[in-house]
């Protein structure tokens, strides 16, 4: 009988041990990446890094990255405005042992980018896609169950911006209606050609005036890529073509607007007084155009800082890269699409006026 208790007890033994092995395999292919070594490896591929947002974004990772030495190493890859280029590092990257890639695709062409997102996720290698790119580009991803949109709503920061400048009409009408035909003559400065966020900010700016009853026509709308030099370049010229008939410069990120204003204090404008002030908007939130803000050289801006958005990319990539639910443990919420995280713009604007 004792021999028969030994056998049982003998076999009660071997089926727990089976049956705790199973749950063991269970759980790592459950959340494969738990036993990762730290740090998280995250290869951020940037469109431009000399753009003025993205350089503060790349500060604001690398302090995270130094306050979390022990769990976080970025590595930065500079496109500079070439898709081709950022293909080429994105592949050179795929060979080597990262857990994350947070992507700025730079093209809005899907068959640019194709081949190289599909061997990402042939390695099962999780994404970040900051800022949304084009539909099609994000139609081919959404199968992939590990990929995440990071950004702002462009509509948001372009209806923001034109709300600015109908608060600027409606105070200042008599001053900004130089020519009184009760319409605004403007300049449109956009970035890149072809890219949603150009598209939506040029369009919802103007929208929201023409919403509030204010007539528009555009004088001119030159595109500079991003860039203040552009921007001051094109500012310039055009202020020899047209002078006084400009009455509004809206941009389509901060450093065009500090271009425009740069251009505009060569010829004695947007240096403190009313009247000899031309309106100029921008988005982003820059601390050089806060500062021309709050000296009243420039209206005002929208924000994401680039602080938040590092923050945002930080929390979730953490997740993608362990395996866990993207949003666990975060104060962010995926909108209807399930898989997009908009951070919310704010309104800059000088304090008095």
């Amino acid at each position: 009988m004792s021999i028969l208790k030994k056998i049982i007890t003998f076999i009660i033994l071997a089926l727990l041990i089976i049956t705790s092995l199973d749950t063991s395999t269970k759980n790592v292919c459950a959340i494969p990446n738990l036993s990762k070594n730290t740090p998280i490896k995250i290869a951020v591929f940037s469109d431009n890094s000399s753009a003025m947002y993205i350089s503060l974004l790349k500060e604001n990772l690398e302090r995270i990255e130094k306050e979390n030495e022990d769990k976080i190493k970025f590595t930065f890859f500079d496109a500079k405005d070439n898709q081709a280029k950022q293909n080429e590092s994105i592949e050179k990257a795929l060979s080597q042992d990262f857990d994350l890639f947070i992507i700025s695709i730079i093209s809005p062409n899907l068959k640019d980018v194709e081949s190289t997102l599909r061997k990402i996720m042939e390695k099962d290698i999780p994404i970040i896609l900051n800022p949304d790119p084009v539909q099609e580009i994000i139609n081919f991803v959404k199968p992939y169950k590990r990929f995440v949109v990071v950004g702002a709503d462009f509509e948001q920061s372009g209806t923001m911006e034109g709300s600015i400048l109908v608060n600027e009409w409606r105070s200042n009408k008599q001053i900004i209606d130089k020519n009184h035909d009760d319409a605004l003559q403007y300049i449109m400065l956009k970035g890149r050609i072809g890219s949603p966020l150009t598209s939506l900010r040029t369009k919802y700016s103007i929208l929201a005036l023409n919403d509030a009853g204010i007539k528009t026509e555009e004088l001119a709308s030159p595109s500079c890529e991003w860039m203040e030099d552009c921007a001051q370049s094109a500012v310039e010229s055009l202020f020899l073509k047209y002078g006084d008939k400009i009455e509004a410069i809206v941009s389509n990120n901060d450093a065009m607007a500090i271009g425009a204003v740069e251009a505009l204090q060569k010829y004695g404008y947007n240096k403190g007084g009313k009247s000899k002030t031309i309106p100029v908007v921008g988005i982003d939130g820059m601390p050089t155009a806060k500062d021309l803000i709050k000296k009243g050289f420039m209206s005002g801006t929208v924000v994401v800082e680039p602080s938040d958005l590092a923050e945002a990319l930080y929390s979730i990539g953490m997740n993608l890269a362990y395996g866990k639910s993207p949003l666990e443990n975060t104060k962010y919420k995926f909108d209807e699409t399930g898989f997009r995280v908009h951070l919310k713009y704010n309104e800059f604007i000088k304090w008095l006026k």
